[in-house]
């Protein structure tokens, strides 16, 4: 189902924030009264899927926002930068390497990442599981604290940036999984649920186009679209 309301999330026991212009996102949520609903649904425990300009959303901090900034749900200790990868026309493709996902949902331990003016993650704090990470040009990579672009390639301290993440009840991913036909990510958001005790007999709402119905056997749970 879709949350386009505060009340609407007292149906729910999950929530996925998926991607789109953030400013916009940030401004519809403002006008219908949505931010103080979705922190508490937050700070409650329950699980929240943030891709994209969701993962914007969920995190504590964000920069290189436009001119006045925007507002944040927050609950992911981290600090993203909004348009780290440029433009809409240099979106692309990456293989990423998630051990993690394949340690849990089996599989090759690359995930093929797809990237539409996205963001990155500039650092963690100590409670945060670092889940994937992408190669980067040396001179695109930014210091969070001045976020100046670097030029000299010797001054580089890393060549790979942060793009997702998990903390407690929360998973930032900076790519859009339901854009691929690896529904890996979905099934370990769905266990991160089920591990939650949020679980539920209802049915699955198909999360971008991604067809779960016979996820793993599992009982079905429903996952809201917050759009």
């Amino acid at each position: 189902m879709e949350i386009r309301k505060p009340e609407q999330l007292l149906n729910v026991t999950s929530l996925i924030i998926p991607g789109g212009e953030s400013t916009t996102m940030a401004k519809l949520a403002e006008f219908h009264n949505l931010f103080p609903a979705l922190r508490e649904f937050v700070q409650m425990g329950k699980p929240v899927w943030g891709t994209c300009a969701g993962l914007i959303f969920l995190a504590n901090k964000a920069i290189g926002q436009k001119t006045g900034g925007q507002e944040l749900v927050g609950g992911l200790d981290c600090t993203v930068h909004r348009n780290y990868f440029g433009s809409q026309i240099q979106s692309f493709e990456a293989e990423l390497t998630v051990p993690e996902l394949a340690c849990k949902e089996g599989g090759p331990e690359t995930f093929r990442g797809v990237f539409i003016r996205a963001p990155a993650i500039l650092e963690v704090g100590p409670g945060v599981d670092v889940l994937a990470e992408c190669p980067v040009p040396s001179t695109n990579v930014l210091y969070s604290s001045s976020a100046v672009q670097i030029q000299e390639e010797n001054s580089v301290p890393e060549e790979k940036v942060i793009v997702a993440i998990k903390q407690r009840n929360l998973l930032g991913t900076a790519f859009h999984p339901e854009l691929t036909a690896d529904t890996r990510w979905h099934s370990y958001f769905l266990k991160m649920a089920s591990e939650a005790g949020e679980a539920t007999s209802g049915s699955i709402v198909p999360a971008g186009g991604v067809d779960l119905s016979s996820y793993d056997g599992k009982p079905r749970i429903d996952l809201p679209i917050f759009q």
